[in-house]
């Protein structure tokens, strides 16, 4: 095969058509996710990026900026748009030997939603599809769905397109995500673009890099990350949410260890991306089948809250005990945006999230559990609190009874004098009901270590 040939070859394997010695012409192309109806991420920086011939100068203009730049030797550009306010729809142009334009874009709050079937299930699957369908007509919320598998190696472009939500393509959103959009687009009213890869029963270690994981290739672990988020980088957005954690409850191995990869996964894709964006996350709800392992995930997630700018959406009331798919998304959402709201844009939300456990101590007979995110007061639903046991050093579990005492919880059984540890809603579908005065419930957690 002489070299006109194999650099044909080669070419044509990685999607650009040029040679050093031939003079085939190499026209500007751009990766998916750069298209038709794409929203830009308001008020920062926005990387854009594709490939031409090498050498070849690009220019790139949107909303009367230019910026232009030329290919490396690998025939790659980037450039960075300068920080634009929200609005659209705009044009934009890319110019080098020929030219694209891209259609009705907007400008406006940008997020990636990813995570396992709970974030895929499609808003057709979720509680009440014809309301929501009704008012579907919402032109400055889009979404791209990335439909590519996995990859061995890192892609840097991926399969999908830009969908303005309406009737028609509303059914195919993903509800989380979608739902957590709307929330933002009411209160910011600014247009909001998302961006959903996920795909059902598939664990954490898959969406983490390989490098990351210090996986090797072919081995199932970072697949994902290659196929589905490394052709996202670096796309500018406000930040992540995240649904995924019943893959994990398989085994208790696993479980385990969710805490460090939920760490490792944060971590890895902000380096990634060269930003420390907010990242938050839907905490397993009540689900009656993987017992222990569902609650070692549930404490995994909440221990991950340890890393900046990180939030944490607690559903232990508002699963389906038989359905690992619960229908209530909505409220899902809601929980999301409302520590978005008032995290990430400094919104006035009654709590950001439900009780947290932040310490406790022991008395003789009694243990006084403390709480942050006890906003307006803590108070019980539906009777007398429910959901605590209490053990002393022998490590036998009894229930116990628990009182409300400003921000503090007191707890303690007659039969344990000396208490050792304090649990609630440790179980995978708890009867508990301990809520802040902004009606959000508090997570499941536990006092000890004990295996």
């Amino acid at each position: 095969m002489n070299s006109f040939s194999t650099a044909l070859r080669l070419a044509l394997g990685t999607g650009l058509l040029w040679t050093a010695t031939s003079g085939v012409r190499a026209d500007v192309r751009l990766p998916s996710i750069i298209s038709d109806h794409m929203v830009l991420q308001q008020d920062r920086k926005a990387p854009l990026w594709g490939w031409a011939a090498p050498g070849e100068r690009v220019s790139v203009c949107i909303a009367g900026k230019t910026k232009t730049t030329r290919t490396t030797p690998g025939g790659k550009w980037m450039i960075s748009l300068p920080p634009l306010p929200s609005g659209g729809p705009y044009s934009l142009q890319v110019q080098g030997s020929n030219t694209l334009i891209v259609h009705d874009v907007l400008v406006g709050e940008v997020w990636l939603g990813s995570g396992q079937s709970n974030m895929a299930q499609p808003a057709q699957e979720a509680r009440n599809f014809p309301a929501t369908k009704a008012e579907s007509d919402q032109p400055r919320i889009r979404m791209f769905k990335v439909e590519s598998r996995g990859a061995t190696n890192a892609q840097s472009d991926c399969v999908g397109t830009w969908k303005v939500c309406n009737p028609e393509t509303i059914g195919r959103f993903s509800a989380v995500l979608y739902f957590f959009g709307g929330e933002l687009h009411k209160a910011l009213n600014v247009p909001v673009g998302l961006i959903n890869s996920s795909v059902g029963a598939t664990s954490i270690e898959s969406w983490i890099s390989p490098e990351a994981q210090q996986a090797k290739p072919g081995d199932g672990r970072g697949d994902l990350f290659n196929g589905k988020i490394s052709p996202l980088i670096p796309y500018s957005i406000a930040g992540v949410i995240w649904y995924q954690g019943e893959a994990n409850a398989r085994s208790i191995e696993q479980s385990v260890n969710y805490h460090s990869q939920l760490m490792l996964l944060v971590k890895d894709w902000r380096q990634r991306w060269g930003i420390d964006f907010p990242f938050g996350w839907a905490q397993l709800p009540n689900y009656k089948e993987r017992a222990e392992a569902w609650c070692l995930v549930r404490e995994g997630q909440l221990k991950a809250l340890e890393l900046p700018k990180t939030g944490m959406a607690i559903t232990v009331d508002i699963g389906e005990a038989g359905n690992i798919h619960p229908k209530n998304k909505q409220e899902t959402a809601r929980r999301l945006s409302l520590w978005a709201l008032g995290t990430v844009y400094g919104k006035p939300v009654g709590s950001t999230s439900g009780p947290l456990p932040a310490g406790q101590e022991f008395r003789a007979g009694e243990v006084v559990l403390k709480f942050t995110h006890a906003d307006g007061g803590l108070m019980s639903k539906e009777g007398d609190l429910r959901g605590f046991t209490i053990a002393g050093a022998d490590r036998q579990w009894l229930p116990a009874r628990a009182e409300i005492a400003g921000k503090t919880v007191v707890v303690s059984n007659p039969a344990v004098k000396n208490p050792a540890a304090v649990r609630y809603a440790w179980q995978d579908n708890p009867d508990c009901n301990l809520y802040n005065g902004a009606g959000l419930p508090a997570s499941p957690f536990r006092t000890d270590a004990w295996k």
